[in-house]
């Protein structure tokens, strides 16, 4: 029968570890559902994509400085050129295949930093040529959130309207995209793709006592860029007299990360606490840090897919929220007591709430179990729905191939 040729699309092999986990958990649901699909990737890291999940890759930006800042006149040309480039190349790319995904990540949203000709721009791309070519993009699982930037906010509400498929990670994201003029009637609802992920066995390899703290290079959102400094002085302050702490009372703190950015405040930390007890992990996936969180008593993280990966492990978790999505995660989860304001650091309150939330480990430990058990169950019946929705009926006999 007829192969099925799906193309997926991200800032995927960047250094990312959730925007590879949730396409490492559509790769894993296309090869059981639909095994003869000949898939390929256009992507910010195409080498890495290939290596890891052995499928080819084609590089996102014609410009390979395009999250450079540009202050040359020959930067900035090539950075113009690359625009008009990536328009004909993003097309081309798209006329190959029946089907593009995009997997997960906070595609809709600018909790981040972001230009609107970056990403955003490229996004654009993708849904226009899709629309025009006929081919299907989905927006699988992906984040939103209110834009104040106008350029963003519009590239962002034509790529979702474009789409011939939207699915959201959370209400606030399906939410956030009709107050944007979004219709939203037939957009689906599910878990973060990343609970499709297989969770490490329970109890293996744990190491009582043991402090998992998952760090971030933040420097608040994109409406925060003329106060970026002293956001991240109070966060990374904050952070490292809560580990201090932590490690005067003598629990040995494990360091996480979920970025390649996030190295620099690892050594921040190690560098000012200046302990044995302090270390650091250096998982190059999301299933390398759910083994880490499985691993100790308490998780006390900032990224999104650190908290993730915390709760699919079942270990009780504090948030150190940026965004409205860590809050939902961990409402969905049971923990909404165990939130901190990522902006406002305050080690005294944190330290508060982390003995509670130690104090009712057992507890919360059964509460993640059920839950985890009701969304991944509910995740399944809904990437089922979609891989229904997506691609015609074919012969389930074949291997996944690669794209010649």
């Amino acid at each position: 029968m007829k192969q099925v040729r799906v193309g997926v699309f991200g800032l995927l092999g960047s250094g990312n570890l959730g925007n590879d986990g949730s396409l490492e958990a559509v790769l894993g649901h296309l090869r059981r559902t639909r095994p003869e699909a000949v898939v390929d990737a256009l992507c910010g890291g195409p080498e890495v994509v290939t290596a890891r999940y052995g499928i080819p890759a084609t590089r996102l930006h014609w410009y390979r400085g395009e999250y450079r800042t540009a202050s040359r006149a020959g930067a900035i040309a090539g950075k113009g050129l690359g625009k008009l480039v990536d328009a004909v190349r993003t097309a081309a790319w798209v006329r190959r295949h029946d089907v593009v995904i995009v997997p997960g990540m906070g595609v809709l949203e600018a909790t981040l930093p972001l230009r609107p000709w970056g990403f955003p721009y490229a996004l654009f791309l993708l849904c226009a040529s899709g629309r025009v070519l006929g081919t299907k993009v989905a927006l699988v699982g992906v984040g939103a959130a209110p834009i104040g930037s106008r350029p963003t906010r519009a590239l962002v509400r034509w790529s979702a309207r474009l789409a011939a498929h939207r699915s959201y990670r959370d209400t606030l994201s399906r939410d956030a995209m009709r107050a944007m003029g979004v219709d939203t009637t037939r957009d689906a609802v599910h878990p973060d793709l990343a609970f499709a992920l297989p969770a490490p066995p329970a109890g293996e390899d744990r190491r009582p006592g043991l402090v998992c703290v998952g760090v971030m290079d933040f420097h608040g959102g994109d409406d925060d860029r003329a106060r970026a400094g002293e956001i991240h002085r109070r966060y990374l302050d904050g952070t490292t007299r809560f580990v201090r702490t932590l490690v005067e009372e003598g629990r040995p703190v494990r360091l996480l990360t979920g970025d390649a950015c996030d190295a620099r405040v690892v050594e921040a930390i190690l560098d000012t606490v200046d302990s044995p007890l302090v270390t650091a992990a250096e998982a190059t996936s999301l299933t390398e840090l759910m083994r880490e969180a499985a691993a100790a008593d308490t998780v006390v993280a900032t990224r999104y897919h650190n908290l993730v990966c915390a709760l699919r492990a079942g270990t009780p978790t504090l948030a150190l929220s940026y965004a409205a999505k860590s809050d939902a995660l961990m409402s969905r989860m049971g923990l909404e007591a165990y939130c901190h304001p990522a902006r406002e650091v305050d080690t005294d309150r944190l330290l508060e709430q982390f003995r509670e939330l130690e104090k009712h480990s057992a507890e919360l430990r059964r509460t993640l179990a059920e839950r985890g058990r009701d969304t991944t169950g509910e995740l399944d019946r809904r990437l089922a729905a979609l891989t229904t929705a997506l691609f015609p009926a074919t012969d389930p006999t074949h291997a996944v191939r690669e794209t010649p």
